[in-house]
């Protein structure tokens, strides 16, 4: 998997680029995310996307700088989809 596609979700290809242009270094990218966005599903959802990405972006920081593990069961029974899905690759 390369992580293209929609996800399943309405728009989830748009959502994941502006997800992607948040935490990215392209101020640009970002701008031309959030309009797409904005064109496609609204202020309000645009706002909402805005949130989420914010509160997923914040917890997984604050995991790590905790050095909060991943607990043995779930490394467990999820090992198979992180390596599908290359998670493991991630930087922490």
């Amino acid at each position: 998997m390369d992580g293209a596609g929609d996800g399943g979700v309405p728009q989830g290809d748009l959502l994941m680029r502006f997800g992607e242009a948040a935490v990215g270094e392209s101020a640009a990218a970002l701008a031309a995310a959030r309009s797409q966005v904005r064109d496609a599903l609204g202020e309000a959802a645009t706002i909402d996307a805005a949130g989420v990405i914010g509160i997923f972006n914040a917890v997984v920081r604050i995991a790590d700088a905790t050095g909060i593990p991943l607990e043995a069961y779930k490394a467990e029974i999820s090992g198979d989809l992180r390596r599908e899905l290359g998670i493991d690759a991630f930087r922490g």
